[in-house]
């Protein structure tokens, strides 16, 4: 599967934020997902976390301000950049 350079931007975009929300749980395994993504070669497990964060992570969801505040989350995700990322971890040869 192939990927665009608008999902690129889109992984450039959130994979910070998965690394910076990763260490503040398992610091080891941050920086081993981290040093991965300097060289565009997520390990099979971290490719599968960013997989699942992502999309625990949706927060624009394209409903509008009746149906609540919106979230106060570091960075806006919505369900096309989720898309984005699986095609992106796809195109990698992650099974997501």
């Amino acid at each position: 599967m192939n990927h665009s350079a608008a999902d690129e931007q889109v992984v450039e975009r959130l994979v910070p934020a998965w690394l910076e929300e990763a260490a503040r749980h398992d610091a080891r395994a941050a920086e081993e997902a981290r040093e991965g993504w300097r060289r565009r070669s997520l390990s099979a497990d971290a490719a599968r976390e960013l997989a699942d964060w992502v999309t625990a992570r949706v927060t624009d969801t394209g409903f509008n301000a009746d149906e609540g505040p919106p979230p106060d989350v570091p960075v806006r995700i919505t369900v096309a950049d989720k898309t984005a990322v699986h095609r992106w971890l796809a195109a990698q040869g992650h099974d997501v």
